[in-house]
């Protein structure tokens, strides 16, 4: 019996610490992300269309709508698909100067089936660069047009620097978030961009050329949708490229319980796509010689930080047990202290790269406490692992 723990502790740690070098690498080779210069001198963008789906977002999607009128010069247009709305985010929309489609299926639910009816719309006049924009979603400026240009330079998708931000008096879990937001969608973007790898796409900020559009089914109810996609297009030659310098932002909800749904979306999202898209995505990348999908298959096994950690602390509870047992187990749990150190030395310079603004060195300390109350959402992916896309409720 104790052979056999033995075993699954060497394998256990040999896992573990691959994980952590992947983030370690990373983030090394994204660490400080240097602001782009002011953009200008650009060509025309091509003929693009802005896509939007939007599902109760009635008292926000005016400023959405009115910040990418802003940006547009025709030939470019803003389609809003009002998907599955029980309040006015059609009327507020079209007010705002969008043009505006109704879908209506309480079966099929989600951003995916809402993007597939906008796209089937779109094929009456398909534009060259079709840019999905959530509807909480402000651009920065030139954004939309940078990514359109490198959508159809490149014919791959283009994913902006999409951020998530929290103002500075919320609690400790919100800015918390915002750190792991910055570490998820910038720094190990930015470290793949330099490695040039591309990167995940990250739901809002894509620019697609139609090309890519025709290919894929935007059609699905998963929980994360956007990673599912990409691993789709890269299966296909067609990786996403990061554009840095193209930002969009949003904010983290204000009210908990719309904070710990988008949490619990997200990770368990994250998590099926480990499971259920990770191993074939990789073998087949490696079969086809496609290191896109390979890079991404593998940037992707890497689960969230906190859950991360939590491994990390496992793995060294292995290593301490097999260290009492012979020189094996000594080397064993030598690789496992070894991994629990490049682990808090890699969120250390994550930290001081893209998480100081959010998150004070004291309080990263006390990461501990904030990893504790996010074990149940772990929890419940296995026990009562949520399938079924929501909407998450921005409001107090």
């Amino acid at each position: 019996m104790s052979a056999v723990l033995f075993a699954v502790g060497c394998l256990w740690i040999f896992i573990v610490s691959t994980l952590v070098l992947l983030l370690l690498v990373e983030v090394l080779a994204g660490y400080r992300f240097r602001p782009a210069p002011p953009l200008g001198g650009l060509p025309p963008p091509p003929p693009y269309v802005v896509l939007m789906p939007a599902h109760n977002e009635a008292g926000a999607i005016a400023a959405t709508v009115e910040a990418v009128l802003k940006q547009l010069s025709a030939p470019a247009r803003l389609l809003v698909v009002a998907d599955n709305c029980s309040d006015g985010t059609a009327v507020e929309a079209r007010a705002a100067g969008a043009e505006v489609i109704e879908r209506t299926n309480p079966v099929l639910r989600g951003k995916g089936y809402a993007l597939a009816f906008g796209v089937d719309h779109l094929r009456q006049s398909p534009p060259e660069v079709v840019l999905i924009l959530d509807a909480d979603c402000i651009p920065a400026p030139g954004a939309l047009e940078l990514l359109a240009l490198q959508a159809a330079q490149l014919q791959r998708p283009a994913q902006a620097l999409y951020l998530m931000l929290a103002r500075p008096d919320r609690p400790l879990r919100v800015r918390m978030g915002a750190f792991a937001w910055a570490l998820r969608n910038q720094v190990r973007p930015l470290g793949l961009h330099r490695l040039g790898l591309p990167c995940q796409l990250m739901g809002s900020g894509m620019a697609f050329p139609w090309s890519c559009v025709e290919t894929v089914d935007f059609a699905s109810g998963h929980l994360a949708e956007d990673l599912q996609l990409g691993l789709k297009l890269a299966e296909q030659g067609h990786p996403p490229q990061f554009s840095p310098q193209a930002c969009v932002d949003s904010w983290f909800p204000d009210n908990r319980g719309g904070l710990d749904s988008q949490r619990k979306r997200w990770e368990h999202g994250h998590l099926s796509m480990i499971v259920s898209a990770v191993p074939a995505t990789l073998w087949r990348g490696l079969r086809s010689g496609r290191v896109g999908a390979v890079a991404l298959a593998l940037d992707l096994c890497i689960p969230p930080l906190a859950l991360l950690s939590v491994l990390v602390a496992l793995s060294c509870a292995f290593g301490a047990w097999m260290a009492g047992l012979g020189q094996a187990g000594q080397v064993a749990g030598a690789a496992a202290l070894a991994s629990a150190a490049a682990f808090a030395g890699t969120v250390l310079l994550a930290w001081w790269s893209a998480g100081r603004h959010w998150v004070s060195l004291w309080e990263l300390v006390l990461a501990p406490v904030y990893i504790l109350r996010k074990l149940p959402v772990y929890a419940s992916f296995v026990l009562r692992r949520q399938k079924e896309w929501v909407r998450t409720s921005r409001h107090r």
